[in-house]
């Protein structure tokens, strides 16, 4: 029979209450629940032999069908790893909506410590603040304000930060009572760093374009046109010969949700016309200068040479 085997059910169905098991884990169901059951190792056995159970991680099985459902990949990690133990990082940041979903599983282990495995990366704590921990889609996770501190280390950690403001996910006041909860953690020197930036009274969009002036002057990388209209649009910086655009972005920065969205359209426009569009925040131009240096100098590189 075609690949339609795997979904076929056994004589009698799923003994035992193994269907109610999988439908509340998203498909999924571990070795010891098997064995709860009433299931054998023999049994168990036989039932992956025949392509009813299908192995995700050592002790963890997808019933009727190999294809994960959605999320399965995470609650597969979470059932691996066992009792006390959380999706965070990128993990939770995808989960929330403010990150792109990983090529693996952040997890987080609670007092004890288990191996990272290929799709499965392992952190360990001693304990959390219920406070930070929630349960969203069925699945234990940090909550935002936790989530950001614990992916501050990243280099696009102020677009996650503004993608959680937009997603009315977070304010200042839930990051600075998360941080005050875990203040030896990695993470928080920098999130405190990136909120004092944000404070600042003088930020303005002059300032900000006054930055991005002095950074690409000190760099040496050739000249755009600051401050002028490109398709109909003001872009920030311009260069006219490799139609390359830079555009000083943000929702903190614009200080309404409207304003975000116009220049997420604005910057479609402009990629569909046939142009680059680099965004960068006041934070990074402020906290990261060499590496919007870098960016800039390599898409202009890597345009000229596709053009020569």
């Amino acid at each position: 029979m075609p690949a339609e085997v795997s979904h076929v059910m056994p004589p009698g169905g799923w003994e035992g209450g193994l269907a109610g098991a999988a439908a509340a884990q998203r498909g999924l169901v571990t070795r010891p629940q098997l064995i709860a059951l009433g299931f054998s190792p023999r049994a168990i056995e036989h039932r992956v032999a025949k392509g009813w159970l299908h192995r995700v991680h050592r002790g963890v099985f997808a019933v009727g069908s190999p294809v994960l459902r959605p999320w399965g990949a995470e609650m597969a990690a979470l059932l691996y790893a066992g009792g006390d133990v959380v999706l965070t990082h990128e993990s939770a940041a995808a989960l929330w909506g403010f990150a792109a979903r990983p090529s693996f599983v952040a997890i987080t282990m609670v007092g004890r410590k288990i191996r990272s495995r290929p799709g499965v990366r392992v952190h360990q704590v001693s304990g959390y603040d219920l406070r930070d921990v929630q349960i969203h889609d069925a699945l234990p996770v940090t909550t935002p304000a936790r989530t950001l501190i614990d992916c501050a280390a990243r280099s696009d950690i102020d677009r996650l930060l503004n993608e959680a403001r937009v997603l009315k996910l977070v304010n200042d006041a839930a990051i600075h009572a998360a941080m005050e909860r875990c203040p030896g953690r990695a993470g928080v020197a920098t999130m405190r760093e990136l909120l004092e930036v944000e404070r600042d009274t003088g930020f303005t969009r002059s300032r900000a374009e006054r930055r991005l002036r002095r950074i690409i002057k000190a760099s040496g990388i050739e000249p755009p046109i600051f401050n002028t209209h490109v398709q109909g649009v003001e872009a920030d910086a311009y260069w006219p010969r490799l139609k390359v655009v830079v555009e000083i972005d943000g929702y903190q920065f614009h200080g309404h949700w409207a304003a975000f969205q116009s220049d997420r359209a604005k910057a479609n426009m402009l990629v569909a016309a046939g142009y680059v569009v680099l965004r960068f925040t006041w934070q990074q131009l402020t906290l990261r200068p060499l590496q919007v240096v870098a960016e800039v100098a390599r898409t202009l590189g890597r345009v000229e040479a596709q053009a020569g």
